[in-house]
């Protein structure tokens, strides 16, 4: 069984995004919340967001909170929202907000 939750147009660029999701995937998913807590980077209050909603989800479901591990954690590139600066001579300078989906999906580790 799996649980996932995500955060769709979230204002961070994927790449820097990415960073914060490359740590955490494949951990177990207290560890991870332990990690993404004290780690210095906006991207981690966004992901620790989308980490716990998932786990609220799996506790809705009566999961094994011990058991659970990141299975799949994702960043993908959301749409981009362009802005124009004025430059020097007439011309027109693009500005690229960059947004990002943040999927993490949680399993729990199979006993044998």
């Amino acid at each position: 069984m799996a649980w996932s939750a995500k955060h769709r147009f979230a204002r961070i660029s994927p790449r820097k995004a990415r960073l914060i999701i490359d740590m955490i995937r494949g951990m177990k998913a207290d560890k991870a919340v332990d990690l993404l807590r004290f780690t210095h980077k906006r991207a981690a209050s966004l992901a620790l967001r989308v980490l716990e909603s998932a786990i609220a989800n799996a506790d809705e479901a009566e999961a094994d909170l011990d058991a659970l591990y990141i299975s799949d954690a994702r960043v993908d590139e959301g749409p981009t929202m362009k802005r124009i600066q004025p430059k020097d001579r007439g011309r027109a300078f693009v500005i690229r907000k960059r947004t990002s989906h943040i999927k993490i999906e949680l399993e729990q580790i199979k006993e044998s």
